[in-house]
C-alpha cells in the first residue's frame, strides 16, 4: 500500500504525550475546581486542534473514562485524518478491507505503532469514506439473509460493493 494511505504514526507518536498530558491534565482539573461552563474544556479543544487540525468535536474529551481509556483517547486525536486520494487501486481497497475486517494484533514489539495498531481501524473507514461514495459502514456489520440467519460480507464481497 502506498505511504499516502498509511497512517502517519510518526506524527501520532511525536503528539501523543502532549495530548495525553493535556487531556489528563484537564480531567484532574475538574476533578479539583469543576468547569461547569466548560470553559476550560474549550480552551483544550482549541489547543488541541491548534495541535492536529482536527475538530475535536468527533472527541468525548472530558469522558475518557466510560469509552476507551486515556491512552486510546489521545492516540485518536494524535493521529493525522487520513487523505483523500484519486487513484486508490483494487489491490489497495482490498488491503483497506482487509486491515479494518482482521485488524491487526499486536506483536510482542513494543513500539508505539504495535501498541496501538489494534485501533487502526477508524483511520482507515474514514479513509474508505473519503475516498469511496459506495461505501456504507453496515457492509462490514452482520447481514441477516433471505433464509435469516446471519453472516458477514467477506473482504471480496465488500471490495465488489465498493468497487463497483
Amino acid at each position: 500500500m502506498r505511504k499516502t494511505l498509511e497512517p502517519d504514526w510518526e506524527t501520532a507518536e511525536r503528539l501523543y504525550p502532549a495530548i495525553y498530558e493535556l487531556i489528563k491534565s484537564y480531567a484532574e482539573y475538574c476533578d479539583e475546581n469543576g468547569d461547569e461552563d466548560f470553559t476550560e474544556y474549550k480552551n483544550l479543544e482549541n489547543k488541541l486542534h491548534e495541535m492536529t487540525g482536527k475538530d475535536m468535536s468527533e472527541y468525548a474529551l472530558s469522558e475518557w473514562w466510560e469509552g476507551e481509556g486515556l491512552e486510546v483517547l489521545s492516540f485518536r486525536v494524535a493521529l493525522p485524518s487520513p487523505n483523500a486520494v484519486q487513484d486508490i487501486t483494487k489491490e489497495e481497497l482490498t488491503e483497506i478491507i482487509g486491515i479494518i475486517k482482521e485488524v491487526p494484533l499486536p506483536s510482542n514489539d513494543c513500539s508505539f505503532k504495535d501498541t496501538f495498531c489494534y485501533y487502526i481501524d477508524d483511520y482507515y473507514r474514514e479513509c474508505l469514506r473519503l475516498n469511496f461514495k459506495k461505501y456504507k459502514p453496515i457492509y462490514f456489520n452482520s447481514q441477516r439473509g433471505e433464509d435469516g440467519k446471519y453472516f458477514e460480507y467477506t473482504v471480496e464481497e465488500i471490495v465488489g460493493k465498493i468497487w463497483g
